[in-house]
């Protein structure tokens, strides 16, 4: 009977304590730094200097930018949840030799939503996937461009368009409070008229037959608190 007894009581401590292993935050802050893979949509450097009336060799195209990403996510349950997605990043679209000044500076801000199913087991690990929608402003600096041909004079410009996230990422959970997120990759599509977009910058015509939609790629890594 004592020995039912400390069993009985003992089961009475620890289940609850297994269950709450399993339960799932209410709310999840997530903060970041994000490395972006950018499609260019057919810009090259022999594009860009053939637009900008410079030698086809002088241009360099940047495809990798260093941003951030900030996520606030509830959890309806323990394996759906909704999250809210905030990221930014900026750089020269474009690289080109020192004596070359003037190259502009192009950013984007994103705000995403949409819903988020994660593999929650007593395991120190947390699995998870997402599709998130939302909207980008994309812009460009103004500038002119001092090249070995001359100058080029361009103006600020804005691009508002549709975003979408496909991705999945993996927690690793430090204790009831933090977690590190190992890695979170989207496929990040975008849907920048590209012609359009450096048309309204350098003048109608120079950009031509360049996309209309681009297939990023985003890879994010940070922590996250638990509420």
């Amino acid at each position: 009977m004592v020995r039912f007894a400390f069993t009985l009581l003992a089961a009475l401590f620890f289940v609850p304590a297994v269950f709450a292993q399993q339960e799932a935050p209410k709310v999840q802050v997530f903060g970041g730094f994000a490395l972006f893979h950018a499609d260019q949509a057919g810009l090259n450097g022999a594009v860009v200097g053939y637009a900008l009336d410079q030698p086809p060799s002088l241009f360099q195209m940047r495809s990798f930018y260093l941003g951030g990403e900030a996520q606030a996510q509830y959890n309806a349950t323990k394996w759906v949840g909704i999250a809210i997605d905030f990221g930014g990043r900026s750089g020269q679209p474009f690289e080109a030799p020192s004596s070359v000044t003037g190259i502009p500076t192009l950013s984007s801000y994103s705000i995403l939503a949409g819903p988020v199913i994660s593999y929650r087991t007593k395991s120190t690990f947390t699995p998870y996937i997402h599709t998130l929608l939302g909207w980008e402003r994309t812009s460009l600096s103004g500038s002119t461009i001092h090249g070995p041909l001359g100058s080029i004079t361009g103006v600020g410009t804005t691009y508002n368009d549709f975003v979408m996230a496909l991705g999945a990422g993996l927690d690793c959970k430090l204790n009831h409070r933090f977690a590190l997120r190992l890695a979170q990759v989207d496929w990040y599509h975008t849907s920048i008229n590209q012609n359009l977009f450096y048309g309204s910058a350098y003048g109608p015509g120079r950009f031509l037959r360049l996309g209309n939609h681009e297939d990023n790629i985003r890879i994010s890594t940070g922590v996250v608190v638990k509420f």
